[in-house]
C-alpha cells in the first residue's frame, strides 16, 4: 500500500503563500521540497533567523548582579568601608564574610545554570524542517524566515506561519486564546507560535521568526529561571521588608545615642555603633535561600530531572494531590497485541489486512497502532483515500481504502464504549479483558463520511483487539512513597475506567478499584470536587475534564500535580500548581511542564519531593536562627538608647558570635538531608520561634551588661563588661542552635559541640583573647553570666514548646 497523498495540499502563489524578509527581498512562494541551502544561507545572512534564546537559566551577568547588588549588601559595604578607615581590622571582619557568602552564592548559582543549560540542551525540541526536498531536525533557533515546517500530533509551532499541507490538521491555540476546542487549519490559514498539534499533520511556512513571533516574548519570558511565585521566597521577602522597618528607625536611634549623648572616644563609638546596626542584618538568609535552590538543582540534575522553574521543587514539596497519567507514567509506552476476536463471522485473515492497512495510514502513530503496526504488516493492495486522525476528545481514529479488487471500505479503530451502543452484548466480554488490566479496541465497519461527527453511530463491530500494556517497573514504589508521604495518587486517564483500574491495583495503588467514569461526573465544580474527593481511577477522560478536574481539586484546598506525556494533557498540566512531563513526551507537555524527567522515570519524582522539602524545611531551621539574631540585635539596640550606656559590643565580637552559631552551622543545615513534610505559612512559622528567642536572647545579655557595669570599675570596665555580655549571648545562642539541630544525629551533636568548642579556644588562646578582645576577669561575673544564659535557656525552652502547643503551624 503507498500511502495516501495529501489532498489539500495548497498551489503555488496562493494566499498568505509569501513573505517579505528584513531585507525587503519576497521570499519564494511555497514549493513541497522547502528552500534551498542556498536561500537558507542568505536569510542567515540576513539576520532572519529565530534569534528568540531559548534559556533553562538565569545568565551569568544577571547572576553575579543578583548576588552582589543587593540593598543589604549596598549598605553592609559602606559600615566595611567606615570601620577599616576607623577601627582595627579585627572589627572589619563582617566585610570579608560577605565577600566570602557573596562568592559562595555566585559560584552555586554559576554550578546550577551549567547543570540547567546541559539538561536543557538535551530536552530542546528539534523541529523538523523541509530543505532542499529532504526533512531534516533543526535546533528552534535554526529555523530561518520562509522555512517549511512540518507538524505531526504534539508538535508546539515554534513560530508564526500560514499553513501550505494540511492532513486533518488540529491545532490547539488555548495556551494563547483561552478557548479550549481545537482549530481546524486549511492551506492559506494562519498558525501563531505556543499553539500545537492535537491531530493530523501537516506543514506551514514560517513568516514571522524570532522577536516578531507572536507569543515569543512570553516564551522567553517563561522559560527563564526564576524565583518567583514561591512562598519560600515570597516570605522571605516579607521578613526583610519588615527587617528594613524595624532597622532603619533603631539604627538611626542608636547611631544619635552613641556619636550625640555619650562624650565617648570618636572612633570608638562609631565602631559600637556598626557592631549594633550589622547584626540587624540577616545577610546570609537570601544567601543560603538561593544556594539551597541550586545545589538541589544539580542534585536533581545529575538524575536527569530537568526543572524549568526552581519553585517547582518547592511546589512538588507542597503537592497533598499527585494526578497521574497512566500511559507513560503507569505504564510504559509501547503495547503488545495479545489477542484479535473477530466479531460477526467477520474472516480474521481480512481483519489482519484491515488493521495493517489501518497502520499504514497514519504517518505518526500513536502506542495502539504502533503496536497493531508491528503485529499486521502492511498490505501494498490497498490505497488509503481519507484519513481521521486520532483524537482524545473522540476517543477513535479512522481511514477509508481503495482495496486492491477495485471495492472500496471506511473503517474505525478506537475505544469500544464510545463507539458500541450501552446495551451491546460484546461490553461484557470486554468488561472482563478490563479487569484483567488489559486494553482494547474496537474495529468497525461504517459507511459515510469519516468528517461525520455522527459516524460512531453507523458503526459495525467487526474485531477486537486486546493489547497488553507493559508496565512500569519502578512505578509500584513511586505509588508506596506517595502513599506513605500521605499524597493522595488519583489516576486520570482517557482509557476505560476498570482497565486503568486493573493496571492500578497490579502496582499496589490504594483505593485502585474505586474507579469513575468520568464521562459520568458532574460538570459543576464543587460537585465534581466531591466526587474527585472519594475517586481514585477516572476512565475516559476527555483533556477538557482532565482542566477542570485539576481546577476542581485546587477550589478545595488541595495543591495539584499533573503528569502526562501526550498532548491531552497540556492543558492540565499548565493549570496544575506542578506539571510534569516525561522527556520522550511531546513538545507542547515539555513546554509548559515545570518539571521535565528527562530519563522518563517515574521513579525520579521522590527525589523531586524529597529536594523540595529538604530546601523548605532547613531554610525554615536556618531562618529561625537569623531572625533571631535580628530580633535581638533591635531589641539591644533600643534598650541601649533607653538606658543611655555604651552599645555592649564591637563588631568583632558579634561577627565571631554570628560565624560560631549562625553562619557555619546554617550552612551545614541548609544542606542536610530532611524528609520533614513541607507545611505552609513559612513567614508565621520562623517568627513565633524566632521573635520569643530574640527576646529572651536580648533580655538576658542585657542583664549580664548591665550586673558587669556595676560590679567592675576602673579604664578595663568596658571591655570586661563586654566580654560577660558576649560569653551570655553566645551561650544563648548556641542554645537556640541545640534546638534548632533537633531531632538529633550524630553529626548534629558534633556540630553543636564543636561550635562550642571553637568559642571555647577563642577564650583560653591569649593571641585570639587579644585579636577578640575577650577577657574575662574575676570568676563572680563570669559564672554568673553562665548562670543567667541557663535560666535563658531554661525560658527558651518553656517558650518553644508553649508556641508548639498554642500556636498553629
Amino acid at each position: 500500500m503507498t500511502q495516501r497523498a495529501r489532498t489539500e495540499d495548497a498551489t503555488e502563489g496562493g494566499p498568505g503563500d509569501t513573505t517579505v524578509g528584513a531585507g525587503g527581498e519576497p521570499d519564494p512562494p511555497y514549493r513541497p521540497g522547502g528552500l534551498t541551502a542556498a536561500e537558507v544561507a542568505r536569510r542567515v545572512e540576513r539576520g532572519e533567523v529565530n534569534d528568540v534564546p531559548v534559556r533553562s537559566s538565569r545568565s551569568t551577568v544577571d547572576i553575579v548582579r543578583g548576588n552582589v547588588l543587593t540593598r543589604f549588601n549596598a549598605l553592609i559595604g559602606v559600615l566595611w568601608v567606615i570601620m577599616l578607615a576607623v577601627a582595627p581590622i579585627q572589627d572589619s571582619l563582617f566585610g570579608f564574610v560577605i565577600v566570602a557568602n557573596t562568592g559562595i552564592g555566585i559560584i552555586q548559582e554559576l554550578r546550577a545554570k551549567r547543570t540547567l543549560d546541559g539538561l536543557a540542551v538535551i530536552g530542546e525540541a528539534r523541529p523538523t524542517v523541509r530543505r532542499d526536498g529532504t526533512a531534516t531536525e533543526v535546533p528552534t533557533s535554526g529555523i530561518v524566515l520562509g522555512d517549511l515546517i512540518e507538524l505531526g500530533p504534539g508538535d508546539k509551532i515554534p513560530v508564526d506561519g500560514v499553513v501550505a499541507e494540511a492532513d486533518n490538521l488540529e491545532v490547539d491555540e488555548s495556551l494563547l486564546t483561552g478557548e479550549a476546542d481545537p482549530v481546524h487549519k486549511k492551506p492559506g490559514d494562519t498558525v501563531m507560535s505556543g499553539s500545537f498539534v492535537v491531530a493530523g499533520g501537516g506543514a506551514f511556512t514560517a513568516t514571522k521568526v524570532g522577536r516578531a513571533a507572536y507569543a515569543a516574548q512570553l516564551a522567553e519570558e517563561a522559560s527563564r529561571f526564576t524565583l518567583v511565585h514561591s512562598e519560600l521566597r515570597s516570605g522571605i521577602s516579607t521578613i526583610l521588608k519588615y527587617v528594613t522597618w524595624m532597622m532603619v528607625p533603631t539604627a538611626t536611634a542608636l547611631v544619635i545615642s552613641q556619636l550625640v549623648v555619650k562624650d565617648t572616644d570618636v572612633k570608638g563609638s562609631v565602631a559600637r555603633t556598626v557592631g549594633g546596626i550589622v547584626p540587624m542584618i540577616p545577610e546570609g538568609l537570601v544567601l543560603l535561600t538561593s544556594v539551597a535552590f541550586a545545589i538541589g538543582v544539580i542534585r536533581l540534575g545529575r538524575k536527569q530531572c530537568l526543572v524549568q522553574e526552581l519553585p517547582a521543587i518547592e511546589g512538588l514539596a507542597r503537592v497533598d494531590v499527585v494526578c497521574l497519567d497512566k500511559t507513560g507514567t503507569l505504564t510504559e509506552g509501547g503495547m503488545d497485541v495479545t489477542e484479535l476476536r473477530p466479531l460477526g463471522g467477520a474472516d480474521e485473515a481480512y481483519v489482519r489486512k484491515v488493521l495493517g492497512a489501518l497502520g499504514e495510514s497514519d504517518p505518526r502513530p500513536n502506542a495502539s497502532l504502533r503496536a497493531i503496526v508491528e503485529a499486521y504488516p502492511d498490505n501494498d493492495d490497498w490505497r488509503c483515500t481519507e484519513a481521521l486522525p486520532f483524537s482524545s476528545a473522540r476517543k477513535y481514529s479512522g481511514a477509508a481504502f481503495s482495496e486492491g479488487d477495485g471495492q472500496t471500505s471506511a473503517w474505525l479503530l478506537g475505544a469500544p464504549d464510545v463507539l458500541l451502543p450501552d446495551d451491546d452484548p460484546v461490553l461484557d466480554d470486554i468488561d472482563g479483558l478490563n479487569r484483567q488490566g488489559l486494553r482494547v479496541l474496537l474495529l468497525a465497519r461504517v459507511g459515510g463520511d469519516l468528517d461525520d461527527p455522527h459516524i460512531a453511530a453507523k458503526a459495525q463491530p467487526t474485531a477486537l483487539v486486546v493489547l497488553d500494556q507493559r508496565l512500569r517497573p519502578d512505578a509500584a514504589d513511586t505509588l508506596a512513597y506517595f502513599a506513605e508521604q500521605d499524597v493522595a495518587a488519583k489516576v486520570v486517564s482517557g482509557d476505560n475506567a476498570v482497565s486503568v483500574g486493573a493496571v492500578a491495583a497490579k502496582l499496589g495503588l490504594p483505593g485502585a478499584g474505586q474507579t469513575v467514569d468520568a464521562r459520568r461526573l458532574p460538570q459543576e465544580r464543587e460537585t465534581m470536587a466531591a466526587a474527585l474527593e472519594d475517586g481514585v481511577v477516572f476512565g475516559r477522560v476527555s483533556p477538557q475534564q482532565k482542566r477542570d478536574m485539576v481546577g476542581a481539586l485546587q477550589s478545595r484546598g488541595h495543591t495539584v500535580a499533573m503528569t502526562g506525556d501526550g498532548v491531552n494533557d497540556v492543558l492540565a498540566l499548565k493549570d496544575a500548581d506542578i506539571g510534569v512531563s516525561m522527556g520522550s513526551g511531546s513538545e507542547a507537555t515539555r513546554a509548559v511542564a515545570q518539571i521535565v524527567l528527562l530519563d522518563n522515570s517515574f521513579a525520579t519524582l521522590p527525589s523531586v519531593v524529597a529536594e523540595g522539602r529538604r530546601v523548605i524545611g532547613n531554610i525554615t531551621r536556618v531562618a529561625t536562627l537569623f531572625l533571631t539574631k535580628t530580633v535581638y540585635s533591635v531589641l539591644l539596640a533600643v534598650l541601649v538608647v533607653i538606658a543611655q550606656v555604651e552599645y555592649p559590643f564591637l563588631p568583632r565580637h558579634l561577627t565571631l558570635l554570628s560565624t560560631l552559631t549562625i553562619g557555619v552551622p546554617a550552612f551545614f543545615l541548609a544542606l542536610a538531608p530532611n524528609t520533614e513534610r513541607a507545611r505552609p505559612h513559612f513567614v508565621r512559622r520562623v517568627m513565633r520561634y524566632a521573635v520569643p528567642a530574640g527576646v529572651i536572647a536580648a533580655a538576658a545579655t542585657f542583664t549580664t551588661y548591665l550586673l558587669a557595669g556595676a560590679h567592675y570599675s576602673g579604664p578595663e570596665a568596658l571591655d570586661a563588661e563586654t566580654s560577660a555580655a558576649t560569653l551570655t549571648l553566645f551561650l544563648v545562642s548556641l542554645w537556640v542552635l541545640a534546638i534548632i539541630a533537633r531531632p538529633y544525629t550524630w553529626w548534629r551533636v558534633g556540630l553543636v559541640a564543636a561550635m562550642g568548642a571553637g568559642f571555647l579556644v577563642v577564650l583560653v588562646v591569649p593571641w585570639l583573647q587579644d585579636f577578640f578582645a575577650l577577657r574575662l576577669v574575676g570568676t563572680t561575673m563570669p559564672w554568673a553570666a553562665v548562670g543567667i544564659a541557663a535560666a535563658a535557656a531554661a525560658l527558651l525552652e518553656g517558650a518553644w514548646r508553649w508556641v508548639d502547643r498554642k500556636v498553629p503551624a
